[in-house]
Formats: C-alpha cells, sequence, structure tokens
C-alpha cells in the first residue's frame, strides 16, 4: 500500500507526550545509512517514517511497518507530501541533498508547514567529513551568507586542534558498490514502482551499467591513473590543474553558470591558451566516480587542438588529488568540494559556481588569462579560521557507505538532529557539543 495507490492506515491513536517528535525520510545516500539513522532516532524515543519511491529505496529500509510507497505521478508529489506532513503531524523532514524534484518540492511544504528540514550531503570538507545543514546545502546552505569576520565572531568561544587536510576518499569502493546495488533494485523492481523518475537524465537501466561498468574497469582506470601522473609528476614543468566534476551532480547543475561540463572546458581552455605562459601545463583530473555519460577526454582533446595547446594539456581519470595538488601552481574547478584541499595547501583557487568556500579572502577574482598569468595568492589564515568554523558546525566525521564510516556518524549526529538549535546557532550561544578526535573511518 502506498500513496498513489492505495491510502496509508492513519496513525494510531495514541496519547503521547506534545514533546514527541515525528521524522520523515525521504531518499539518502546509497546503503543502509538512513536505515541505521532512522534506528538510532527510534531508540531516542522519535517517531520515524520513511517514504520511497523505488525499490531501491525499499531494500535500504528494512521497517515495513513504517516505510510509505509513493506509486503516484510526478507531478502529484507536491500535494501528496503536503498531505503526508500534516497526517503524520511530522515535525522533521530529513533527505540527502536539496536540488532533486522531488526533495525540493518537500522542502518547500515542510517550510511552509513550520517543520524542520535536516539535510544530508557529502563533506564540505570530505573525505573524512559528511555534511549535516538545516534549511539546505551548498548554494543553499547559510554559509553561503556568512562573512569570515562572522566566523571569527563566532568562534571566540571554540578551541580545537585542526587535525590534516584528508588525501584521499575513505569509502570510494563502498560507495560505487552501494550504488551499483541500489540501481540493481531500481532496475529489477521498475514494474511495482512503475512512475517513478530518477533525477538524472538518463534511465535507471543506463546508470546501472555505468555503475557496474565502472567497477569492473577500476583495475585498467588505475593504471592509466598511475601512468598518467608520473608523466605529470616527473615532467619537469609548471602545471596548473583543474578539478573537475559530475556533469549530473547537483553543485554543477544547480549553482553554475554553465549549461553543459563542454562550456566549462571551453572557458578553461581559452582561458589557458591566452594566459598561461608558453612553458606551463593544464592537468584535467576527472571526478573518483566519472562513469563516462559525458565525452569529458575526446572533448578535451578537441578544445585543445582548436586552442593550439595540444602538446601541454594531460588527462587523470580519478585518483588520489594531493599527489597532483602538492606539486601543481594554481588550480580551477566550478565549484566542487576539492576546492578545499586546494586552499588548505595555500594554493590560488579559482571558481566560477557559487560554492560555500568562495569567499573574497581566499577565492581569487582575476579573470582567468590573468589568473594563468600570475594568479593572487589566498589569504591562508582567513581560510583557517574558515575551516575551523566548519568543523566545529556543519562537518562530522564519519561517512555514509563504509560500516566504520557510519558508525562513527551515529555517536554524534543523532544528538546534533535533537538539538534545539542548528549546528551555527549553537556555535555562537556556546551549546555546541564536544567534536569528536578524527581517526581513521575507512
Amino acid at each position: 500500500m502506498g500513496y498513489g495507490c492505495c491510502p496509508v492506515p492513519k496513525k494510531d491513536q495514541m496519547t503521547e507526550p506534545d514533546t514527541i517528535r515525528t521524522f520523515l525520510f525521504l531518499q539518502g545516500p546509497h546503503g543502509p545509512y538512513f536505515h541505521r539513522l532512522g534506528q538510532m532516532l527510534a531508540a531516542a524515543g522519535a517517531d520515524v517514517w520513511r517514504v520511497g519511491f523505488n525499490r531501491g529505496d525499499r531494500a535500504f529500509w528494512q521497517t515495513t511497518a513504517t516505510y510509505i510507497p509513493y506509486r503516484g505521478m510526478p507531478d502529484d508529489w507536491p500535494a501528496t507530501i503536503a498531505a503526508i506532513l500534516q497526517e503524520k503531524a511530522v515535525t522533521d523532514l530529513v533527505l540527502y541533498g536539496d536540488t532533486r524534484p522531488i526533495h525540493a518540492a518537500a522542502v518547500a511544504a515542510a517550510k511552509a508547514a513550520g517543520i524542520t528540514v535536516h539535510v544530508f550531503e557529502e563533506g564540505y570538507l570530505r573525505p573524512y567529513w559528511i555534511t549535516y545543514e538545516r534549511g539546505g546545502s551548498n548554494g543553499h546552505s547559510r554559509l553561503m551568507d556568512m562573512s569570515v569576520a562572522d566566523m571569527r565572531l563566532a568562534l571566540a568561544k571554540a578551541d580545537m586542534d585542526l587535525p590534516d587536510a584528508p588525501s584521499h576518499w575513505g569509502d570510494m569502493r563502498q560507495h560505487m558498490f552501494w550504488g551499483a546495488l541500489y540501481h540493481w533494485f531500481v532496475l529489477a523492481g521498475f514494474w511495482d514502482y512503475r512512475h517513478f523518475r530518477p533525477h538524472r537524465q538518463i534511465t535507471v537501466g543506463q546508470e546501472f551499467r555505468l555503475y557496474l561498468k565502472r567497477l569492473l574497469l577500476m583495475p585498467f582506470h588505475r593504471w592509466q591513473r598511475m601512468l598518467a601522473t608520473y608523466r605529470i609528476r616527473n615532467g619537469g614543468f609548471p602545471y596548473h590543474l583543474v578539478i573537475l566534476q559530475l556533469a549530473h551532480d547537483a553543485s554543477f547543475l544547480k549553482h553554475s553558470p554553465f549549461a553543459s561540463m563542454t562550456e566549462f572546458l571551453a572557458v578553461v581552455m581559452e582561458g589557458f591558451a591566452k594566459g598561461a605562459p608558453r612553458h606551463h601545463h593544464l592537468v584535467f583530473k576527472a571526478h573518483p566516480l566519472e562513469d563516462g555519460r559525458v565525452a569529458v577526454l575526446r572533448e578535451i582533446r578537441r578544445l585543445a587542438r582548436e586552442y593550439g595547446v595540444e602538446k601541454r594539456i594531460h588527462f587523470v581519470r580519478g585518483g588520489k588529488l594531493a599527489q597532483l595538488l602538492n606539486h601543481a601552481r594554481s588550480a580551477v574547478t566550478v565549484n566542487s568540494t576539492a576546492g578545499q584541499q586546494v586552499l588548505w595547501r595555500g594554493l590560488p583557487l579559482k571558481v566560477f559556481g557559487a560554492a560555500v568556500y568562495a569567499k573574497p579572502e581566499f577565492v581569487s577574482t582575476q579573470p582567468l588569462p590573468e589568473f594563468f598569468a600570475q594568479a593572487s595568492r589566498p589569504d591562508s589564515k582567513a581560510y583557517r579560521d574558515y575551516r575551523h568554523y566548519l568543523l566545529e558546525t556543519s562537518q562530522i566525521p564519519g561517512g555514509y557507505y563504509a560500516s566504520r564510516g557510519r558508525r562513527a556518524l551515529m555517536r554524534q549526529v543523532v544528538d546534533m538532529m535533537l538539538a534545539a538549535e542548528d549546528p551555527y546557532d549553537s556555535l555562537i550561544s556556546g551549546n555546541a557539543a564536544p567534536r569528536q578526535q578524527l581517526r581513521l573511518v575507512t
């Protein structure tokens, strides 16, 4: 039974204290994280529900009694979520990312009803942290309207040693495994949720095949990556690094000025050809989860020929960012969270889209040709204070995909969700909970 099919039974009428919280979960990271989180909230005394939109959502939510399947048409979802929020007396909405259509509609309905919205995302300081905020994330985050001066004022009561910058993703293999398994469930159970439409532009079957192909080709891609990295590190030439993102990622689609990845590549290639010294090279580093749905390498080669710089262009497929950053002169990205690793090293950084770290103190405002010619360096002290602020507020040690990472999250995130104040206000009021010392969580 479910919305869009037939009525869901009304919640049992019981005499309950007014302090009971009711959490409604929507779509989460691939894997069991949301179910584990729901169990912990229930153990804390809250009521917990989950709306699922496909068999993948159902597979990772093991409590049948609290699962609400939505089998209706996409156009009917805004009215349906408003009805669910009212019927279940929801006080808190929980979701992963706030821009996919079903989540954007739910956030709007929740805010209109005065319901607290809990948003999870990949860590702004990934890979050993995840992001937890209220109201919105990335371009919708409260960080967008905060100045470094505001953050320094809030930090007056904080005193914490900062851990070293992470050098690699903590749970990439698990991430890919859970992603492939999720899309297999979606594909195998399509008949049960006939009206489900993924928020990506490709079909569920295509996405599953891309995940599977990526898993199978990992050994070959690793060999390619090692060879390309060796040539760059031992080439003896100065180089600038372009940190690529997934063209279907929400940060790229919703918070950047580019309609396609090709547009971004063309802007960067033109700026490099016009401004960079002739002995400098340009290295494009693909996202670790790049799966080939966009012909990035082909476009890079085409544009390099067009601008006459093909002998100075390199491409690295995924891998550790630190190995390339340690020798780079500067970096360019749309709004990747990897830009934080650039700033942590004190390297010049140019961004084009909305990003929580795009503060004038440490992100270059130079035109791109001028940036490649002689980039201005960031204010590293300002960035250190900014990073300190994030670690005291929205960044939680742990990960969604590996079991140890999930355990690390549970030790802290549930209390943060149950707190009266969001992480930013808690720091200002002096009520922020002590933070865990970072340990390896892969």
